[in-house]
């Protein structure tokens, strides 16, 4: 038996629609991350991006348990002395939740270079409208 090695001519990308309002933001992250890799197709291989494309709606409704809208902080750094920089989820969530989103997506991806690949298949909106009707995307 031999293994097939799908090519890039031989993806099929779809679209799916992932609706946020009320739901926890780990479980949520972990469906998004499985269907960018492509591990919810017979195809999937490690090496190559099988994924489908995700578009995210009403990303400011979504929920986070326990304290953590108030404890969670994520940091950055500039790279000069002193140059840490920390905002908390609830901050992140009214100033920009589409980026509380793809934080915790990016961080359930590979890393390596396939991921910024994988995470460019996705498209996050707070509210509900989005400019991706006419790819006709699949509720998942």
């Amino acid at each position: 038996m031999k293994t097939q090695v799908p090519r890039s001519k031989d993806i099929t990308r779809d679209w799916f629609l992932v609706d946020v309002e009320n739901q926890v933001l780990g479980r949520v992250a972990t469906q998004i991350a499985n269907v960018l890799r492509g591990k919810n197709k017979p195809t999937y291989t490690p090496s190559v991006d099988t994924g489908d494309f995700v578009v995210v709606v009403n990303a400011a409704k979504i929920a986070l348990t326990g304290n953590k809208l108030a404890d969670k902080t994520y940091y950055s750094h500039s790279g000069y002395p002193g140059g840490i920089k920390g905002i908390t989820a609830g901050k992140l969530l009214e100033k920009k939740s589409e980026d509380l989103i793809r934080k915790a997506v990016k961080g359930m991806l590979p890393k390596n270079k396939l991921a910024s690949l994988m995470l460019k298949k996705l498209k996050i909106y707070a509210g509900s409208a989005h400019p991706h009707e006419a790819q006709q995307p699949k509720a998942l």
